[in-house]
């Protein structure tokens, strides 16, 4: 028997888009974007905001019940790492994290016009199979 897995659209945004994207929309350059994902009750999050909520709420509720915590500390105080993830957006359908292949797969369907156009920079696909996602590395493991 196979499992279901669960999928999540990322969506990396130019530059000039991703900081409209954080404030939620509003730029008419982004309207496009912001139809389809309307059309899909989806909305964005951006990667590098939902790291420093994790390391907030962490340092409120206590570091050591938050076993990715120094990866994402580490992650988000660099420079380099910042601009990346700035600029990377998880895709949330109906309020979800991830989502059934049929919702990822329309949803999919409906945004690939825009990839590559000077908005939508790269969309990954990604799914809940373990044997598919990276683990932190071994120093920042509790």
């Amino acid at each position: 028997m196979t499992e279901a897995w669960q999928y999540q659209l990322r969506l990396n945004l130019a530059d000039e888009f991703a900081e409209a994207a954080r404030r939620g929309g509003g730029d008419p350059g982004i309207k496009p974007l912001g139809d389809i994902l309307d059309r899909h009750n989806a909305t964005l999050k951006c990667q590098y905001d939902a790291f420093a909520g994790y390391c907030a709420e962490a340092e409120r509720q206590g570091v050591d019940k938050y076993p990715l915590y120094a990866w994402t500390r580490a992650t988000i105080e660099d420079p380099a790492k910042k601009a990346r993830y700035i600029k990377s957006f998880t895709i949330y359908v109906d309020g979800d994290e991830v989502y059934s292949k049929a919702k990822a797969d329309a949803l999919e369907a409906d945004l690939q016009a825009l990839v590559g156009g000077a908005v939508v920079t790269a969309m990954a696909r990604h799914d809940t199979n373990p044997a598919n996602n990276p683990q932190p590395p071994k120093r920042y493991r509790s």
